[in-house]
């Protein structure tokens, strides 16, 4: 297993959604025991604590989007920390709520224009976060991030989007809660996406070996997304949008030992996280172990093995 230096970043955000309690989730990630799980694997941990958004100014009156400046302000201070950090290190972005993905994937799609590589990214979520300001019916932000750093129009006040990610490079799975405005939109895109039904019928392992595989043959850097609702609420249920039918534990762990087998993933968000909801902190420790898998932990090791 190679070694790396993973660089933890607090994002306590909480303007995506009306909700509160994910502001809560750096601490709880650290609580639950994140940076010792990683330097038990051998890592080098350095945790660059939480980020704070910029100076904002109110929203102004019957403004359609909730939060909207405070959202705009931490997309800004986020993007800004994950171009320098995915430079130095490995990022894990402790959440804070999903909106948060507006800013790093954003800085992390211009390092890659800086060293020349395409980046792709796995949305690991219930949902697609495809919808716009101007689309969504609700006004929480925390469904727009996708929509947002795939180039998508209607996100005045944002900083521009420069490397918008390619539709093709984004890869959803979990998908089941997605409104009609939302599945029509994808319908037209080349996005890949699998919802709960594709994994039901073909595992998670297929479509998720076969975006990796894209991945590799592009020589692209890969950002992954891992939600809390990725997982179903019986196992995980410190989220605010809890959609029954998610990933089981097991399917989760395998997707992640996937992801370090692969050796692709350059950064990962952890997202979505509310303490207020859960229950003795085992959400916080669940997500804690898939982040663990994903950069080392396994039962037992699985050489190469000859068959002539």
């Amino acid at each position: 297993m190679t070694e790396k230096t993973c660089l933890l970043v607090g994002a306590p955000v909480d303007s995506g959604k009306r909700r509160r309690g994910c502001l809560m989730g750096p601490d709880a990630f650290r609580t639950a025991g994140l940076r010792e799980s990683l330097e038990d694997l051998g890592h080098t941990v350095e945790d660059l604590g939480n980020v704070a958004p910029r100076g904002f100014e109110p929203d102004a009156p019957n403004t359609p989007s909730y939060a909207l400046n405070e959202t705009i302000a931490w997309t800004r201070a986020l993007a800004d920390v994950a171009e320098t950090a995915v430079s130095k290190g490995f990022p894990i972005f402790l959440g804070g709520d999903h909106s948060l993905s507006a800013g790093t994937v954003a800085g992390i799609a211009n390092h890659a224009a800086k060293v020349n590589r395409p980046l792709y990214v796995l949305w690991l979520d219930a949902h697609t976060d495809f919808h716009t300001p101007l689309t969504s019916d609700s006004g929480n932000l925390h469904g727009t991030p996708v929509a947002y750093f795939a180039g998508r129009e209607g996100f005045d006040g944002f900083p521009k989007m420069q490397n918008p990610v390619p539709e093709e490079n984004i890869c959803m799975i979990g998908l089941r809660s997605v409104d009609l405005a939302e599945r029509e939109t994808l319908q037209a895109t080349q996005i890949r996406r699998h919802d709960m039904r594709d994994i039901d019928e073909n595992g998670i392992a297929r479509p998720l070996a076969a975006f990796l595989e894209h991945v590799a043959q592009n020589k692209g850097l890969l950002h992954v997304s891992l939600d809390v609702d990725f997982l179903d609420p019986s196992v995980a249920p410190a989220v605010g949008t809890t959609v029954p039918g998610g990933a089981t534990v097991r399917e989760a762990h395998l997707a992640m030992e996937m992801l370090h087998d692969s050796e692709l993933v350059t950064s990962l968000d952890l997202v979505e996280l509310n303490p207020f909801l859960d229950e003795r902190g085992r959400t916080a420790k669940l997500m804690v172990d898939l982040a663990a898998s994903a950069l080392g932990r396994r039962v037992f090791d699985r050489p190469t093995r000859s068959f002539t």
